[in-house]
């Protein structure tokens, strides 16, 4: 099973490449972004909660994602061919929770890393906003985004260094060759564990 960790600050484009990954690989996408907001959507007591914290750009707490998380491995059918993990791990406490998660059913994964100037990320999120009307898609609280991506996030990246599966990709490029970077990737890892 092949199972692949999508990492990147907000407005890398880890939603976009997704998609890529999963129709080219057939792989199942987990957006923990879109899980989140269907649980907020359904007016639950834990979406008002969830909603609380992520309108002011702040992460959801571990084991509130951790819970999320192991429901849908736990629930992923015999045949699938694996999964795109995006949006999460977003600390290490939660990269270690994986690991011990994904081994606890006889898996593993692999980084990739979409690496992204700020000035670009800030002007795709704004421009992003302007279609969506997503409220976390203003100036300031992509800035605080960001922020909390720098300090929270980009340290996973050492952590799957140090774990020999971390590969960096360069997203500064247009979409198409930002997938096949990816591409290349993903088809090493698949000839290596053939």
């Amino acid at each position: 099973m092949l199972n692949i960790i999508l990492c990147g600050a907000p407005g890398s484009g880890k939603g976009t490449q997704s998609e890529f990954i999963g129709k080219t690989y057939g792989l199942k996408h987990l957006s923990t972004g879109d899980v989140l907001r269907g649980e907020i959507a359904s007016g639950s007591e834990l979406g008002k909660q969830i909603e609380a914290i992520i309108s002011k750009g702040n992460l959801v707490p571990d084991d509130m994602m951790y819970g999320v998380i192991e429901n849908y491995i736990a629930g992923l059918p015999e045949d699938c061919k694996g999964t795109i993990f995006d949006g999460y791990p977003r600390t290490v406490s939660q990269a270690e929770s994986l690991t011990k998660l994904l081994e606890k059913y006889h898996m593993e994964a692999i980084m990739i890393d979409l690496m992204v100037d700020e000035q670009l990320l800030i002007q795709r999120l704004i421009e992003r906003g302007k279609v969506s009307g997503r409220a976390d898609d203003n100036l300031n609280t992509i800035r605080h985004r960001i922020a909390v991506y720098h300090n929270q996030t980009e340290p996973i990246a050492h952590y799957y260094l140090h774990h020999g599966n971390y590969c960096p990709v360069n997203g500064n490029h247009p979409v198409p060759d930002v997938f096949l970077q990816i591409k290349r990737i993903i088809d090493n890892n698949i000839s290596r564990n053939s």
